[in-house]
């Protein structure tokens, strides 16, 4: 009896068969698993470690906290003068007021807008400190070598959060050598927009109008548009805008502000 009971445990079950069309029919079923927390995290942490702009060769600048100050000031002054908001902060606050103000306002505007707000940026005991000792030495000894070699220390201690950096040079001067020339081996401004039309309207025609009508010292400002460097050679007028090669440099092709790369005699990409 209890050898019977054993076999008939073990014995299969007989199940009904199925009709064969159901058989084949039936559809195969999977279900997407959703990735560890742990990956998902990482996967984010990498997305926001890859840099902006991915370009070969684009400089790295560590800001510090003066830096910083005088980014933000001279954007936040920036958007005052013109009305423009930026969500942003750091140099891509300023870079994204300056391409909104290259799309919203004519050539000539940009320019006066800049320098108004300069104008505002700058400290008043910075203005006093740059223009009070050399206006006493314009007056004694006109465009002397001190005022030219003066002004070129004074923009490459001061400027370094704008421009990058940058060094003194030596040019020739009424047939004698002076360290008059503030060569910035790659601009930055220049480097983040990628624009020549704004190079030229919201950095050099206000820079040159704001240091020759405030400081009384001629500037000419000469970028270099293959490599994106540039030279300030204090003492020496700029030429006239009709003769200015500057303002018939066509724009990059991978200009960030403007989507058509075609240049007006202003040097305004359109």
């Amino acid at each position: 009896m209890e050898a019977k009971l054993i076999l008939q445990s073990r014995s299969p079950t007989v199940t009904p068969s199925r009709p064969a069309d159901e058989r084949r029919c039936r559809p195969v079923r999977s279900v997407l698993a959703r990735p560890p927390e742990n990956l998902v995290t990482e996967r984010l942490r990498l997305k926001k470690l890859k840099p902006a702009d991915s370009k070969a060769g684009s400089s790295v600048h560590n800001d510090g906290w003066f830096d910083l100050l005088a980014i933000n000031y001279l954007s936040q002054s920036l958007q005052a003068a013109t009305g423009l908001k930026s969500m942003s902060s750091g140099y891509e606050s300023l870079m994204e007021t300056t391409a909104m103000m290259s799309k919203r306002f004519n050539t000539k505007t940009q320019q006066k807008l800049v320098v108004k707000a300069i104008d505002n940026v700058i400290p008043k005991f910075i203005l006093d400190m740059a223009s009070s000792f050399p206006l006493l030495i314009r007056i004694l000894l006109p465009q002397s070598q001190f005022t030219r070699e003066y002004f070129a220390a004074f923009t490459t201690v001061f400027f370094a959060w704008l421009i990058g950096p940058s060094e003194v040079r030596e040019s020739e001067f009424d047939g004698r050598r002076e360290k008059n020339v503030v060569y910035v081996k790659k601009c930055r401004f220049l480097e983040q927009s990628n624009c020549v039309g704004m190079c030229i309207n919201l950095c050099k025609m206000p820079s040159q109008a704001f240091i020759k009508d405030s400081l009384g010292m001629p500037v000419n400002m000469v970028p270099n548009f293959d490599d994106m460097s540039c030279e300030m050679i204090f003492g020496q007028e700029p030429p006239a805008s009709i003769d200015d090669p500057t303002l018939k440099q066509p724009c990059y092709k991978l200009c960030k502000a403007n989507q058509m790369h075609t240049v007006k005699s202003s040097g305004q990409c359109v």
